[in-house]
């Protein structure tokens, strides 16, 4: 049967680009459809502009710290609406390098919502076409939970489009977004708290640097509500009144459900064409990204393992060699460095201590907590965390950790370490530059 493509791709987000990129470099007839914005989650609503609004937050804490090195600093005016203005103008320059790049490649955009008919078939403003192959790659949306006034909440997807900075902001959730944006809105100056419903956030990282974190955005001013959750909001005037599972009231100008995304499979016909899906709505995949239909290919969030954008794009790349390149390829997903942009930072690569005990058992486990040297002329209290985990057997290196500045700049140089297999004497031996925090990580030499 003769295919009017090789692949369609449905979604234009990280992933979904890469794949059709690479394929089309490879000679494959591709087609790549998009209903919403070029880039996908991670340009328009989630790492680029937040990472940008953290960089914004930040400013706050630097005009304060740049007193003790000698500058005399007026008081500074934050103006949300340019930091927006500027923040939006950055973005359509990437939607449009995105598009520019899949010209390049001779990959097909269609604009429109695509849905699938059956095997090889997919529908867009009413046209259809075929396919010897289709890929999903249409991300994750973010779900608030259905409580009485869910209609008064907002989640990380309209933050970022607000047209007014609030004064009082509550956020809820205990995930990386949630831990973020509460950092991001109390750096700009609102009274920010985040409620949690369990015992401390950020639940599977590592328990001391969720603990120092904690201990660190209190510092900070963020009011952590631990052990709590909101039952229901109210709109009084233009405050909002979140009722709290013991029964107070807390009181906001805007609230921020950060509290989990669903994977984006609602609505286009997967189940219709026979492809399976998880309870919560992911697309089941074997090692080669192929669900339940073998023509019926999907990689990145919709498929809910791990939910990272390299990770997707690395998975884009890996299926097009695959399909189309001539070269058999799967992504490993051992030691994925990650990051969390909170204030202070929280970066970390491999396995928690929690875990490389139950892997390993006989583990050495590191530690070095300090003042960095900029704080000890600002005086704000700030402590960095690092953490090394060892495998007393190998000496090998199984996770590294850390809390502080610049953490996610520090931990990939040891994300390549470790997966090169560096032991904790390589680590001894090597050199630090100093003065510098990173050079903790080569200076630990007795274990905690």
């Amino acid at each position: 049967m003769a295919f009017d493509y090789d692949l369609y791709v449905i979604g234009a987000g990280s992933g979904g680009v890469r794949a059709a990129r690479m394929s089309a470099s490879f000679g494959a007839r591709v087609a790549i459809a998009e209903d919403r914005y070029l880039g996908g989650t991670c340009v328009n609503v989630g790492c680029i502009p937040k990472k940008l609004l953290v960089y914004a937050s930040h400013y706050s804490s630097d005009f304060s710290d740049a007193r003790a090195f000698g500058w005399d600093v007026p008081d500074p005016a934050f103006h949300w609406p340019q930091l927006i203005d500027n923040k939006d103008r950055e973005i359509a320059r990437l939607n449009g390098v995105y598009e520019r790049m899949l010209g390049k490649a001779d990959a097909e955009l269609v604009r429109g919502r695509a849905n699938v008919i059956d095997a090889h078939t997919v529908e867009v403003n009413g046209k259809r076409r075929s396919a010897d192959r289709i890929l999903i790659a249409t991300g994750g949306w973010p779900s608030i939970p259905d409580i009485p006034g869910r209609e008064f909440a907002i989640s990380s997807n309209e933050a970022f489009f607000l047209k007014q900075f609030p004064k009082r902001v509550i956020v809820v959730g205990g995930s990386y977004i949630a831990v973020e944006f509460a950092g991001i809105f109390n750096g700009l100056g609102a009274e920010t708290a985040l409620v949690y419903r369990g015992p401390l956030f950020l639940r599977g990282f590592d328990r001391d640097l969720r603990e120092c974190l904690a201990e660190e955005m209190r510092k900070k001013e963020v009011e952590l509500i631990f052990n709590e959750n909101i039952t229901r909001i109210d709109k009084t005037g233009a405050d909002l009144a979140a009722t709290l599972s013991d029964g107070n009231a807390r009181y906001a100008d805007l609230i921020l459900y950060a509290t989990g995304r669903r994977p984006n499979t609602a609505g286009i016909g997967l189940e219709k064409a026979g492809v399976r899906l998880d309870d919560e709505g992911a697309i089941v995949v074997n090692d080669q990204y192929q669900s339940s239909v073998p023509s019926i290919f999907a990689i990145g969030d919709v498929t809910n393992r791990v939910n990272l954008t390299p990770v997707a794009t690395a998975e884009g790349s890996a299926l097009a060699q695959s399909l189309f390149g001539g070269q058999p390829s799967t992504v490993d997903y051992r030691d994925i460095p990650t990051c969390i942009f909170s204030q202070p930072s929280l970066s970390c690569v491999g396995l928690t201590e929690e875990e490389a005990r139950d892997q390993y058992g006989d583990i050495a486990v590191y530690k070095s907590n300090f003042t960095p040297l900029r704080h000890t002329l600002t005086g704000s209290g700030e402590r960095t965390l690092m953490k090394l985990i060892v495998d007393r057997a190998t000496d090998r290196v199984v996770g590294a950790h850390m809390v502080g500045a610049e953490a996610g700049e520090i931990i990939q140089g040891i994300a390549i370490a470790m997966k090169a297999g560096a032991t904790k004497a390589q680590f001894d031996a090597t050199i630090g530059i100093h003065p510098t925090a990173a050079e903790e990580f080569v200076t630990m030499r007795e274990p905690a």
